[in-house]
């Protein structure tokens, strides 16, 4: 295969296409979740991973569990969680079964900003989609996006 290779051509074309939706959908939600709820899209995802925790085996997630979750390296979500406990969404406490580890909750005060945030990223989401389902070249993504049924 050449660099003109045409499956190679139309292989980039797709990653554009994908990156380009991605990049309108994110900042779509990031401008109504700003506007709304003072939150980022890295903010919401944040609290919107944690707040799935559970008590039952495996149901904390550690710090690289939620650094994939919401597609951060580990020091950019351990700041992130920094920045989110200073303002009372999140909490930080020892494994109780193992001191070493350490785990982050959801504060009633982050779950009442998430309840309040998922309708206006929800929202948002939905415009965004439609907005790019106008773009020919995007349809083929939307219809992917909107036909997925990814447990949450």
């Amino acid at each position: 295969m050449t660099a003109t290779d045409p499956a190679l051509t139309a292989l980039a074309q797709g990653w554009c296409a994908l990156s380009a939706l991605h990049g309108r959908i994110e900042a779509h939600i990031e401008r109504a979740l700003q506007a709304k709820h003072d939150l980022s899209v890295r903010e919401y995802s944040l609290l919107d991973v944690l707040s799935r925790q559970h008590d039952g085996e495996g149901g904390h997630l550690q710090m690289k569990q939620v650094a994939d979750a919401v597609v951060l390296s580990q020091s950019a979500t351990t700041r992130l969680v920094t920045r989110l406990e200073n303002r009372g969404l999140l909490e930080r406490y020892l494994c109780p079964t193992d001191r070493r580890g350490i785990y982050t909750n959801v504060t009633e005060a982050g779950l009442r900003l998430l309840e309040e945030a998922r309708p206006t990223n929800d929202a948002a989401l939905r415009e965004a989609l439609d907005e790019a389902s106008r773009n020919p070249e995007l349809v083929p993504l939307v219809r992917a996006v909107e036909s997925l049924n990814v447990p949450a």
